[in-house]
């Protein structure tokens, strides 16, 4: 303990004191009945009572500590925030705290003074309240004066007590640590003062002494010097040291003529070593938030410093990153073994503890009392008898060649009293066997470690769902749409984590159109994929309403902007029409798409209103008529794949047109010649990866030649329904496919004879468009659109929707301004042969 020793004055007047040497402390911990909980090497050599005769004794027999112990209770005064008494003082059972004194013991006294043939003590004291888990509830700090005023040093005892010579005085005191020079080394040594305490209860300790007050001692009640351990261990080399003089934090080395001895120097190493391990640990393991590396970590950290085989378990809920393990673990608990380091000989651990392996351990075993009670199990040396004893509860294995004659530690790896793994340490027949320090090392290092797993487990469940709601939302698109080929990538970003709010959609609309869409939400994680599922189902709805593309994204601006304030995203709305051979196209503050044209292979950024985000609000969407030809590519994406940092995005773009011109086999190559080419140059190694996700879709253009189509206007006498099938009939036989004209009259009767019933005007109209299927259309004025009902025998209408639905492929219906539309897709028999006629039939 850095006493601050005022050095050899020289006579004359006073000079400031130069500081130098050591004197021991005793640190004393008493729990709620009074009775020593801890006892240092210090306090024996202090006080003369052994550790095994201290721990349990009352501590109001053993220490002289006036006030601040209640003898008649057993136990110690209650406390009140303030500052410590004076010398001495006592106050009846009640102490303000934190307090000190000093007192004198002689050697007729109880206790202390069982020093038999010594003189009596002068002995500081500092007294702490401690806060917190656990049952330890006052710290008292003790040191005797003889350090500080011994026969030779500056100062001689006097005859009166707390005189060291003339005019002088020393007592014990407090003051922040921040008054003396190197405040943050004096508060890091602190913990020093617990040898034999875990880090973690050290470190909480130290946290509140530094709150009430550093000990100091108090030279003539007005030079003020701070206290630091002295374990009697010379400084290590390369160790910073603080030059001597009259900086009253100076850190020296002990002076000649310590009173120290080999057994504090072997226990100060042995905890100084231990510390330091702990430390190193620390920074080591957790460096990620992966879960397998985590492991990795957390297991090599072991070897060979603190053992020399160590191998990880882990439940199965917790390896897999699901919700966090409920229960204690019984004999039906799957572990799986995921980490092996040693130092033996390579292969020797393999076939009989693989990695990998899953298993549920035997109840009579050291690893299940471990994992069932939460606590270390040490067994400081595995007998042949317990070693067969331990191998005879596991099939088809032989352990006694590995464990026999080892010393065996296993820690439990815990996050919130719950066990989640644990690990096996083992040391070699010739090393030191695993000893109660090593418990108390081992069970900090697994305390950490499993804290470490816990967050990493924690991050991959939030991955895990996170991943599967994108997952969910992002579409299943179609290859092969009417009038066009699709082909789509999503790639994730992987510096923000995999979760992002990009989106793209196809959906197909009346008249044989197609809805593109891409969108992208702002942000990332689990919001932004909410949002974007949010949006998507919006547009989606909107969609099938058939609105034209900038009302579409009207409505969608204003929902976003009922939904809440944070709702924002770009979003691109295109429909191509394949039989007029147009899109029309609207954006929201999106990045413009690229047009390939299939005549010259030549792209181009397609020049369309920009408008603003969804969910700014306020700002007006146009549109853009844009006319295509049969083989033109359209390409949608979003900004994470044209972003590079430290560049305009117009580069990004520039890039983008260049790589999406390229010839390419199908539209799946074509859309990997994209990735390659700028995915590439948006992954930055410097900050960890990819910072946006990436979505792109790509449409091939393919069109609908006229001869293709048939439509025709039909009347509201319902002879007109009659008249449709001979129609149908006549143009499914010049398309060649026979086989589909009886199935095809019947559900066109039903259409046709709903829409003639219902409609207003005569506006009925038919249209039958041949593709890889038949896609028909019946449209009227009537906005109410049918409803799919549950009829009985007896009722004459409510059948046709269950007909479209047992005979169709797929069928749906839409509203418009001028109406409705009842669509249905049915199947071609077989391939078709050439047509025989070719235009459009209308009335």
């Amino acid at each position: 303990m850095d006493s601050g020793i005022p050095s050899q004055a020289p006579a004359g007047p006073p000079q400031p004191r130069a500081l130098s040497g050591k004197i021991p402390l005793a640190v004393v911990v008493v729990d709620t009945n009074g009775l020593v909980s801890h006892w240092s090497s210090g306090a024996r050599r202090l006080f003369g009572s052994t550790r095994e005769e201290a721990v349990g004794v009352p501590a109001a027999d053993l220490l002289p500590v006036s006030g601040a112990l209640d003898a008649e209770q057993g136990g110690f005064a209650s406390y009140e925030e303030g500052a410590g008494p004076g010398l001495g003082d006592s106050l009846s059972g009640r102490m303000s705290y934190p307090a000190a004194g000093r007192a004198r013991i002689s050697d007729t006294g109880a206790g202390p003074s069982a020093r038999v043939g010594e003189e009596s003590l002068d002995v500081l004291w500092w007294a702490y309240p401690l806060i917190g888990p656990g049952p330890e509830r006052l710290l008292v700090l003790a040191a005797g004066t003889r350090g500080l005023c011994g026969p030779g040093g500056p100062y001689h005892e006097s005859q009166e007590a707390g005189e060291c010579c003339p005019g002088e005085s020393i007592a014990p005191g407090f003051a922040l640590h921040t008054e003396f020079p190197g405040a943050d080394e004096l508060a890091g040594r602190l913990p020093e003062i617990f040898p034999s305490m875990s880090v973690a209860q050290g470190t909480r300790i130290a946290a509140q002494v530094l709150e009430l007050g550093y000990p100091v001692l108090e030279f003539s009640r007005h030079d003020r010097v701070p206290i630091t351990p002295d374990w009697g261990v010379p400084r290590r080399a390369g160790r910073p040291r603080r030059p001597q003089g009259g900086d009253p934090a100076a850190f020296v080395p002990p002076s000649p003529g310590s009173d120290t001895g080999p057994e504090e120097d072997l226990e100060y190493a042995a905890v100084r070593e231990r510390l330091e391990f702990l430390n190193e640990v620390s920074s080591g393991i957790g460096s990620s938030l992966d879960l397998a590396r985590t492991i990795r970590e957390v297991t090599s950290a072991a070897v060979p410093r603190f053992a020399d085989f160590a191998g990880t378990h882990l439940r199965a809920q917790v390896l897999a990153g699901e919700e966090f393990p409920d229960g204690v673990p019984d004999v039906t608990t799957i572990w799986h073994r995921v980490w092996v380091e040693h130092n033996d000989e390579p292969g020797r651990w393999d076939d009989t503890v693989p990695v990998g392996e899953a298993i549920a351990f035997p109840e009579h075993t050291p690893f299940f009392q471990c994992m069932v009670t939460g606590e270390p199990v040490l067994i400081p040396r595995i007998s042949d008898e317990l070693g067969a004893r331990i191998s005879g509860q596991f099939e088809k294995r032989d352990l006694r060649p590995l464990i026999n004659g080892r010393s065996i530690l296993i820690v439990p790896l815990k996050a919130r009293d719950v066990v989640l793994g644990f690990m096996v340490l083992l040391r070699r027949a010739d090393r030191e066997p695993f000893n109660d320090m090593d418990r108390t090392t081992g069970a900090e290092l697994a305390a950490r470690a499993g804290l470490v797993l816990d967050n990493a487990r924690m991050y991959t469940h939030q991955e895990n769902v996170a991943e599967t709601l994108q997952d969910s939302m992002l579409p299943q698109v179609a290859p092969r749409l009417p009038g066009c080929d699709t082909a789509t990538r999503y790639l994730p970003g992987t510096r923000l984590g995999r979760v992002g709010g990009d989106w793209f959609d196809t959906i197909k609309l009346p008249g044989s159109r197609t809805a593109l869409v891409v969108g992208d939400v702002m942000g990332h994680g689990l919001n932004a994929a909410a949002m974007m599922g949010q949006l998507r189902t919006a547009v989606q709805t909107m969609a099938a309403l058939d609105l034209p593309p900038a009302q579409l994204l009207r409505n969608l601006d204003d929902l976003a902007q009922r939904l809440g304030e944070h709702y924002l995203a770009t979003c691109l709305y295109a429909v191509y029409d394949p039989i007029r051979s147009e899109l029309l196209i609207s954006n929201a503050g999106h990045i413009p798409p690229v047009l390939v044209r299939a005549g010259d292979g030549r792209s181009e950024l397609l020049e369309v209103p920009t408008g603003a985000p969804i969910g700014v609000g306020g700002v007006a969407f146009g549109t853009a008529k844009v006319r295509v030809a049969p083989g033109d590519r359209l390409i949608l994406c979003t900004d994470g794949l044209v972003e590079v940092r430290g560049q305009d995005i117009g580069a990004g773009l520039a890039a983008l047109c260049e790589s999406a011109a390229h010839p390419a086999a199908s539209m799946d190559a074509a859309c990997d010649t994209i990735i390659r080419a700028l995915a590439a140059s948006s992954w930055d190694e410097g900050q960890g990866g990819r910072k946006d996700d990436v979505a792109l879709l790509m449409a091939r253009l393919n069109g609908i030649p006229r001869e293709q189509v048939a439509a025709w206007r039909l009347g509201t006498d319902p002879r007109e329904v009659g008249r449709a099938r001979r129609m149908v009939r006549e143009r499914l036989t010049d398309w060649g496919l026979e086989e589909a004209v009886d199935t095809a009259e019947l559900l066109v009767s039903e259409a046709v004879t709903n829409a003639v019933r219902h409609a207003y005007t005569e506006q009925v109209e038919l249209r039958v468009v041949r593709t890889d299927a038949l896609l028909w259309e019946v449209s009227d004025d009537d906005r109410a659109l049918p409803v799919l009902l549950d009829a009985d025998r007896a009722d004459e209408y409510g059948r046709g929707l269950r007909v479209l639905g047992s005979l169709t492929r797929e069928w749906g219906t839409s509203s418009s301004a001028r109406g409705k539309t009842v669509w249905f897709e049915q199947s071609l028999p077989r391939p078709a042969r050439p047509a025989t006629r070719a235009g459009t039939n209308s009335r």
